[in-house]
C-alpha cells in the first residue's frame, strides 16, 4: 500500500525524495526519510502530503524513505516511517503487517528499550540491535536473525550508521530492485527509479539483498545461501508514468485504452496454447479478483458461459477459502490483478496451491508475487497505471480473459478481429462520450446515490460502473443485474432518482422493461445503448461489438466518474482512504 525507496548512490536525499513523489498514488497519510552523514543517521518525517522539495538538506549517498497509510497507530510523526532502533544506529522502512509485533515489543521492552510509535514496525530495528549487542552478530547476519523472528508480511530496508549501504528483504509485500550507474535503488514500484535506470531485480519472498560498495549481493534466506539474480529490462517508458498535457492519470489512463486493449492482445501463442490446455483439463474453473478485478473476474465468467461449455465461475478472492471442499486438484485458478501484491488474492491463490489446483494468473506487473506464485502468467501489457482507480487494468483483463474463451471456442481470428474493432471505435467514442459525461456529471453532481443496471455481462459492468462512481465521487452508488430490481432495490426510487441503463440489443427487450418500472416511480434514467430510447432522459450512444460490447460499453461511465469527481472538488487520482495496491488483509 504505501510506498518505500532506499537509494545507494549521489545525492540520495534528494533522488528518494522525489521517488516518493513517483509513488504517492499509493496512498498516504504522512511520510519520511533517513540518511547517513558522517557515520550518523538523521531523520525527517511529517505528516500530510509531500511538499514541493525537500525541506531539509542532506548531504549523503544512503537514504531511505517512506510513505506510511496508518494501519497500526494514528497519523503522527511519530508514528512515520523511517523507524529507529534505541541507540539511534539502526533505522528501517517498513510495509507489511508484522502479526507477533506486541509479543516482540514485550520481550524487547524487558530488555529496556524504548519504543516512541504506536507502529508494528518499530520492533524490526530494535530486533535487529538485540541481535547485535546481546549476541554480537554484525549487521547484516543480525538482519538475518531478525528477519527470522518475524511473522506477516514484509518489505523492509535497513540503514546502519557504521554501514555503508542497504540491506533489502522481501516475504509477500512488493520490493524491487533498480540496477543503475554506479547507483542501486530498492522501491515498492518501478516507477520509483525508472527516470534514473530501466534495469531491474525481482526479489522473491524470503530472499535478501545487500547493496554496498558498488556491488549487490542476493541471498535466499530459506536455503541460507548466496545466489544469482536476472536482471529484467522494464518495458514501459518514462512518458507513460508521467501525465504529460493530461490533467490527471485517470484521463489519461482511460484515453489510453484503444491501444493497451490491442496491447493485451498481444500474447505469445505458446502461452495461449498452454492456457488451453490448463482450461480444457480443468474440471472447474474458478475466475478470482478483488475490487475492479472480481469485476472482470465475473464478466469473464460470462465469456466462457457464451462461447464455450466450460464450468467458469467468478468468485471473490477475499472469501474464496470458503470454498475449502469444493477446490481440488481438478480445479484451475484464473487470478486477475493489477499489481500482482494484492494480499486477498496472494493468499487465495496459495490456498488454491495447498489444494494441488493450477494457477493462471492475469496481472499487470512482471516479477510481482502473484507471478512468481503462477503455473503460467499472461501479462496485460497495460503500461504504469498510477490513477489509484483501474480503468485501462479492467479492459486489458477483459480483453485476455474474452481472447482465452474464445482460444478455447476455436473462435479466436473470429472474436479478435471484433476486439481490435472495438478499440478502434473506441479511440472515436472518447472525446464523444467526454462532452456528454462532462454535461451529466453537472447534473448528477447533487445526487446522494446512483443506481447501475443490467443484463448478462451488463450486470458485472453496472457493478464496476458503480464502483467507479462511488470510489472517486463518493456519491453512494449500487450495481445491480436488472431483474434483481423487484426484488428489493425498486424500494429506493422516487423522483428524480438517478439510474444508469447499460443495455444492448441482446438485453434490450428485458432490461428496457426494467427501465419503464423504475421510469413510472419518477427515476431520471441516463441509457448507454446503441439504439436511443423515449425512457432516457439522458443518452450516450454506443456502437455494438458483438462479444466486445462490455470493452466499450464502460468507457462512458468511466468517463462520467471522473467528471463527478471534478464536479465536486476532488482528486481523481486519489481518492480518500484508498491505495493503489492493498498489500495488507
Amino acid at each position: 500500500m504505501c510506498g518505500i525507496i532506499g537509494i545507494l548512490g549521489e545525492n540520495s536525499a534528494v533522488k528518494a525524495f522525489n521517488a516518493l513523489k513517483k509513488l504517492d498514488y499509493r496512498g498516504y497519510d504522512s511520510w519520511g526519510i533517513a540518511s547517513k552523514e558522517k557515520n550518523e543517521i538523521t531523520l525527517f518525517k511529517q505528516t500530510g502530503k509531500l511538499p514541493e522539495i525537500l525541506p531539509v538538506k542532506f548531504n549523503s549517498n544512503v537514504s531511505i524513505a517512506h510513505t506510511r497509510w496508518a494501519t497500526h497507530g494514528s497519523v503522527t510523526e511519530f508514528n512515520a516511517h523511517p523507524h529507529i532502533s534505541s541507540n539511534k544506529k539502526i533505522a528501517a522502512v517498513h510495509n507489511g503487517i508484522i502479526e507477533n509485533f506486541e509479543e516482540l515489543k514485550e520481550s524487547l521492552k524487558e530488555q529496556n528499550y524504548e519504543f516512541y510509535s504506536e507502529t508494528d514496525s518499530e520492533v524490526i530495528p530494535n530486533l535487529v540491535q538485540f541481535y547485535m549487542e546481546f549476541e554480537k552478530k554484525d549487521f547484516i547476519t543480525a538482519v538475518i536473525r531478525a528477519l527470522s523472528k518475524l511473522e506477516g508480511n514484509y518489505a523492509v530496508l535497513f540503514m546502519h550508521e557504521d554501514f555503508n549501504g542497504i540491506i533489502a528483504a522481501k516475504n509477500g509485500s512488493p520490493l524491487v530492485c533498480g540496477i543503475g550507474e554506479n547507483e542501486f535503488f530498492f522501491a515498492s514500484d518501478v516507477p520509483a527509479f525508472l527516470s534514473h535506470t530501466k534495469k531491474a531485480v525481482y526479489l522473491n519472498d524470503l530472499e535478501l539483498a545487500v547493496a554496498s560498495n558498488n556491488k549487490i549481493h542476493f541471498f535466499d534466506l530459506k536455503k541460507n545461501k548466496e545466489i544469482q539474480k536476472e536482471t529484467k529490462i522494464i518495458e514501459w517508458n518514462l512518458e507513460q508514468a508521467e501525465k504529460g498535457n493530461y490533467a490527471h492519470f485517470m484521463i489519461k489512463e482511460i484515453y489510453e485504452q484503444p491501444e493497451t486493449i490491442k496491447l493485451a492482445l498481444e500474447q505469445p501463442k505458446e502461452k495461449i496454447n498452454e492456457a488451453i490446455e490448463l482450461i480444457n483439463k480443468a474440471e472447474t474453473v474458478f475466475l478470482i479478483g478483488c475490487g475492479t478485478s472480481f469485476n472482470a473476474s465475473l464478466t469473464g465468467a460470462y465469456f466462457f458461459s457464451e462461447l464455450t461449455k466450460i464450468k467458469a465461475f467468478a468468485f471473490n478472492a477475499s472469501e474464496f477459502s470458503a470454498l475449502k471442499n469444493s477446490i481440488n486438484e481438478k480445479s484451475l485458478i484464473i487470478a486477475l490483478t493489477q499489481s500482482g501484491e494484492t494480499a486477498d488474492l496472494i493468499d487465495a491463490v496459495k490456498f488454491a496451491k495447498e489444494k494441488k489446483s493450477k494457477i493462471i494468473s492475469i496481472v499487470n506487473v512482471m516479477g510481482s508475487s502473484i507471478t512468481q506464485l503462477s503455473d503460467l502468467n499472461l501479462m496485460m501489457n497495460a503500461g504504469p497505471e498510477i490513477c489509484v482507480l483501474s480503468t485501462k487494468s479492467f479492459s486489458s483483463q477483459l480483453t485476455i480473459l474474452l481472447l482465452l474463451a474464445s482460444a478455447v471456442a476455436g473462435k479466436t481470428s473470429e472474436v479478435k478481429k471484433i476486439i481490435l474493432n472495438a478499440a478502434n471505435y473506441i479511440t472515436e467514442l472518447i472525446p464523444i462520450a467526454e462532452k456528454k459525461a462532462e454535461k451529466i456529471a453537472e447534473e448528477l453532481k447533487n445526487a446522494e446515490s446512483i443506481l447501475v443496471i443490467g443484463r448478462k455481462e451488463f450486470y458485472p459492468l453496472a457493478m464496476e460502473s458503480a464502483l467507479k462512481i462511488k470510489e472517486v465521487s463518493y456519491i453512494h452508488a449500487e450495481g445491480y443485474a436488472g431483474g434483481e430490481l423487484k426484488h428489493g432495490p425498486i424500494a429506493l426510487i422516487e423522483k428524480d432518482f438517478p439510474v444508469i441503463v447499460l443495455s444492448s440489443e441482446k438485453t434490450r427487450v428485458n432490461t428496457l422493461s426494467n427501465a419503464h418500472e423504475i421510469k413510472s416511480r419518477g427515476a431520471k434514467i441516463i441509457g448507454i445503448d446503441s439504439i436511443e430510447n423515449k425512457l432516457f432522459n439522458e443518452f450516450i450512444e454506443v456502437k455494438e461489438f458483438s462479444y466486445a460490447n462490455a470493452l466499450v460499453s464502460i468507457i462512458p461511465v468511466q468517463l462520467l466518474a471522473y467528471y463527478l469527481a471534478l464536479e465536486k472538488g476532488f482528486e481523481p487520482d486519489k481518492p480518500r482512504n484508498l491505495a493503489k495496491s492493498v498489500t495488507v488483509r
